[in-house]
């Protein structure tokens, strides 16, 4: 029997799962820097500790032993799964024959422990290894490319070493051109207990802050910072009462008596900035809950403040938005009753996507 095991990042990141193996394993394998944070654990055991690019030699010794008969912990650091060793293990052992039972217990992944120290930066995403050891330039260029296209917010393993420099210039290239200088990018640096956690925009990303020990978290068009935390909004819908003056507006954009862009009549324009677009005098969306574009909470008063969000004011917003509203409300209250379609409507827009296809 193998167990390979998943020790996360440190002992606290271990599952209660994982330990129990430990304990009921004669054998434990893995690279020496993993053995030396479960060494209480091992105690009486025979250890076998390689170095760091001897993971082939690490899960033969495994196959070896269990082969034997004796019940084998094969180490490995976050999740075995993600770029871990039950990867090397599942490749080889096929060539042993059928006699080798092999359990995984995952752990938590670099990925998953650089989000929790960020903030909550993780939505639909890809992980992606710059290593370029034995993969070839194009193949990871070509996956960088394709997630940060598809919007996917991007986790880099491997980000540069003192002789690998290319795929960390290549990636930063590849940022700027299809997100643009301002996309946030999250840094944990493990080298560091604490972990450092750093949020730079990728203009300001240069190689003398990150190294091998540190993951990064590219965030998607949406990815917002906020007191120091890195958050990708994933949508929720708040329900609340809709205002007198709210009602009035939309019961009078149903009798298509709203105009279409500045509202130069109104006493008050502009109430935000010259050339805004009136369509929505009061957000159909509210509240929203999504900072990306400019709102917040009022602390501690449960209000949900618009001052700030100038997008919905915005000509490309509202040549999206309203079509697609005038065909969704038919009544006033739908405000509230068809508000998650009203919000999928309003991400859709934000990401320039078709809003028809909801």
């Amino acid at each position: 029997m193998i167990n390979v095991i998943g020790i996360g990042q440190n002992r606290e990141n271990m599952t209660l799962g994982a330990v129990k193996a430990i304990e009921e394993s004669d054998v434990i394998v893995g690279y020496k820097k993993y053995i030396s944070q479960i060494e209480d654990l091992i105690v009486g055991k025979e250890i076998i500790k390689k170095g760091m690019g001897d993971e082939i030699a690490r899960a033969e010794f495994a196959i070896e032993k269990s082969l034997e008969g004796q019940t084998v912990s094969l180490i490995s650091s976050g999740d075995p799964g993600v770029f871990g060793m039950a990867n090397v293990l599942f490749q080889i052992v096929s060539k042993y024959g059928d006699d080798v039972e092999i359990k995984v217990y995952p752990g938590v992944s670099a990925l998953n422990y650089s989000s929790s120290h960020l903030g909550a930066p993780l939505h639909d995403f890809a992980a992606i290894s710059l290593s370029n050891i034995l993969t070839p330039l194009s193949e990871i260029e070509k996956k960088l490319r394709f997630a940060l296209e598809a919007n996917l917010i991007v986790a880099i393993y491997n980000p540069i070493s003192k002789t690998r420099k290319e795929p960390f210039r290549r990636f930063k290239q590849c940022v700027l051109d299809i997100k643009g200088e301002d996309a946030l990018i999250g840094i944990i640096d493990s080298t560091y207990e604490p972990p450092k956690a750093t949020i730079v925009k990728i203009k300001d990303l240069t190689e003398d802050i990150v190294n091998m020990s540190c993951t990064l978290i590219v965030g998607n068009d949406l990815t917002y910072v906020q007191d120091g935390k890195l958050i990708t909004p994933r949508g929720y819908v708040i329900r609340s009462q809709i205002h007198p003056l709210s009602k009035n507006h939309y019961e009078m954009f149903l009798d298509g008596n709203i105009g279409h862009g500045p509202n130069r009549e109104c006493e008050f324009y502009p109430c935000h900035y010259e050339g805004q677009y009136c369509d929505f005098c009061y957000c159909p969306f509210y509240p929203c809950g999504d900072s990306s574009t400019g709102g917040e909470w009022i602390k501690g008063k449960d209000v949900w403040n618009c001052k700030e969000c100038m997008w919905l004011h915005e000509k490309e917003a509202v040549e999206c938005l309203r079509e697609p509203l005038e065909n969704i409300l038919e009544d006033v209250e739908d405000l509230k009753t068809k508000k998650k379609t009203l919000l999928k409507l309003r991400r859709a827009c934000l990401l320039k996507t078709n809003p028809n296809d909801l």
